[in-house]
């Protein structure tokens, strides 16, 4: 029989593992991305919960601790830079991992390559679809017919827009925005300690990652920037007028921000998607459920592309009863995370300076109970 043909829009996180997993459970995956080779550098991520099982079925969690980080520690500094407390953040035994988006992507990647077909600098540009398939119109390829389509093409998704609708039906903006820098690697003194200054609206983190490490600004913008994705002018100015009167390194890594020709910049939003599925069309990773500053979506990617690989095994030839059990079982993990955020948002970048008190005294305690902890699994 005629393998099934599936089109994966999105070459990052889920895009190859549900490849990998597709390829195995009977189906020709086609993975179309819009830039021309697998995206380097990144900030790092943490390899989690869900992600962890299925890292282990692929058989890539030793190629992941390998590619590790080398973080250690995090280390709270008050707005004039002096320590507070350095919290431990994980071990060689611990069962998650923090490796680069890059790496994790180019490990993905090398897995599902031999069995799926990739196109790189291209996209998708028309979607039409009838009962029996979906046609695809590329910016670059030929146009072709596939049995079903999956979006995974991240939080401003090209497959959302064309079958859904606009971003702006489905993503809710947290008042806070990202941007990322990579530095030298003599930016930093010890390679396992990841740093964090934070002042009222601002949180400025310098991560040493593996091998590049990267400035983090997360901020609250007054008055709010506009939203122009494309505006890398306007991206810098803001970060600079929002970090104007830090201290510590602030001013060192804004510079580093301002003479990069391409840093990122982006509103920190989530986004919630009534229905994941239309059709013949669904949705996968963030395209689907972002959830920022949890730090856990390239794990849910993972576990995301695991379970509709899987629910696709279970009941083949009957997509629309594949899609809807995969979005149940992941809306299980992802509901709860996204009811968190608002709080998370309040707590690691607070409004004042009570705020960042608290926050702060939050921290303390923390670092004593895990201290004892330490200590008592020490004694044992």
């Amino acid at each position: 029989m005629k393998k099934p043909e599936v089109l994966i829009v999105g070459a990052g996180i889920a895009g190859p593992a549900l490849a990998y997993w597709l390829s195995r459970n009977g189906y020709r995956p086609t993975v179309v991305e819009h830039a021309r080779q697998l995206r380097s550098g990144g900030s790092a991520i943490v390899v989690k919960g869900p992600a962890i099982p299925v890292a282990e079925r692929m058989g890539i969690l030793p190629r992941l601790r390998e590619l590790a980080t080398r973080n250690r520690s995090l280390t709270l500094l008050d707005p004039g830079g002096r320590r507070i407390l350095q919290l431990p953040l994980a071990s060689d035994e611990a069962p998650t991992v923090e490796v680069t988006r890059a790496d994790l992507s180019e490990v993905l990647h090398r897995s599902a390559q031999a069995e799926a077909e990739f196109l790189f600098d291209d996209t998708v540009t028309a979607l039409d679809q009838d009962e029996d398939g979906v046609d695809v119109t590329f910016r670059r390829s030929a146009p072709r017919r596939f049995d079903l389509v999956v979006g995974a093409d991240g939080m401003h998704s090209t497959v959302r827009r064309l079958v859904f609708g606009p971003e702006r039906q489905f993503a809710s903006d947290l008042g806070l925005y990202g941007a990322t820098v990579p530095l030298e690697p003599d930016a930093i003194e010890d390679p396992t300690e990841m740093t964090m200054l934070t002042v009222p609206n601002r949180m400025l983190v310098l991560h040493p990652s593996r091998t590049t490490p990267l400035a983090i600004f997360t901020f609250r913008a007054a008055p709010s920037a506009p939203h122009d994705r494309k505006n890398v002018t306007l991206h810098k100015q803001t970060v600079a007028d929002a970090y104007a009167d830090v201290r510590w390194r602030a001013p060192e890594l804004v510079a580093a921000f301002l003479d990069h020709p391409a840093p990122f910049f982006d509103p920190l939003t989530t986004v919630r998607v009534p229905s994941w599925s239309r059709g013949r069309v669904v949705l996968l990773g963030d395209a689907a459920a972002a959830t920022a500053l949890l730090g856990d979506g390239s794990s849910m990617a993972m576990a995301g592309a695991y379970a509709l690989a899987e629910e696709l095994a279970a009941q083949p030839g009957d997509h629309a009863r594949a899609f809807t059990a995969y979005e149940s079982r992941l809306r299980r993990e992802v509901g709860p995370r996204q009811r968190r955020v608002g709080l998370l948002s309040r707590l690691l970048v607070p409004r004042t300076r009570p705020g960042l008190a608290v926050r702060n005294a939050a921290g303390r305690a923390v670092g004593r109970t895990n201290r004892i902890a330490s200590r008592d699994a020490a004694n044992r």
